[in-house]
């Protein structure tokens, strides 16, 4: 009997030790992002009045959001948090890695509007565009991305937190609903398609 359990024993930990060494680990895998679709195009204008088109992007990873700049209550949760995630990415963010925040309100959101947005939530330019143009423009491109926005009665705009990261390709390969999204998933969801 004794033999038997011993013989078992044997068994057992020779299957673990070959399963630790032989079998690829699921987690240690890199699960890589879906491919959902073309990016939409878009030729907007910078906080700089510069035209700014989504092929100017073309060779690195690119996150849109939606915002406008007298928003209380979302946008001021979303502008910090990709802010933050700016400051984690060090040297790839500019080079490699950009950020797109396209307004839902053209008629108050000018350049110079969103130049002084972009400031205050410490947005480093050389890496984070602010766009606006004209109002037809914007239901094109917010369409284009899924995204609704509608004035509501008190002035304001009513519209969906979309936030969708590009790859290098032009591909768009993720979408994140709403502002409570993890900022190191973000984070890692953008250095990962830089390796592909």
């Amino acid at each position: 009997m004794r033999v038997l359990l011993a013989v078992a024993f044997v068994v057992l930990a020779a299957l673990m030790l070959a399963q630790l060494h032989g079998a690829p680990d699921p987690v240690a895998e890199e699960q890589a992002l879906p491919k959902i679709a073309p990016a939409p195009g878009f030729a907007l204008t910078s906080q700089d009045g510069a035209p700014v088109k989504l092929s100017d992007y073309r060779g690195k990873v690119v996150a849109v959001t939606f915002i406008f700049t007298l928003c209380g209550d979302t946008c001021p949760v979303l502008t910090p948090m990709m802010s933050f995630v700016q400051d984690q990415l060090g040297a790839d963010f500019g080079k490699k890695i950009a950020f797109v925040s396209i307004t839902v309100d053209p008629e108050r959101d000018t350049p110079e509007v969103l130049k002084d947005y972009a400031q205050a939530f410490g947005a480093n330019l050389a890496g984070w565009a602010f766009l606006t143009g004209a109002p037809e423009a914007i239901r094109e491109v917010t369409r284009g991305y899924g995204v609704f926005a509608a004035k509501n009665a008190n002035g304001g705009v009513d519209h969906t937190f979309l936030t969708s990261i590009i790859d290098q390709r032009g591909i768009l390969r993720v979408q994140y609903l709403g502002v409570r999204f993890d900022p190191e998933e973000f984070r890692h969801d953008l250095l990962s398609l830089l390796k592909e």
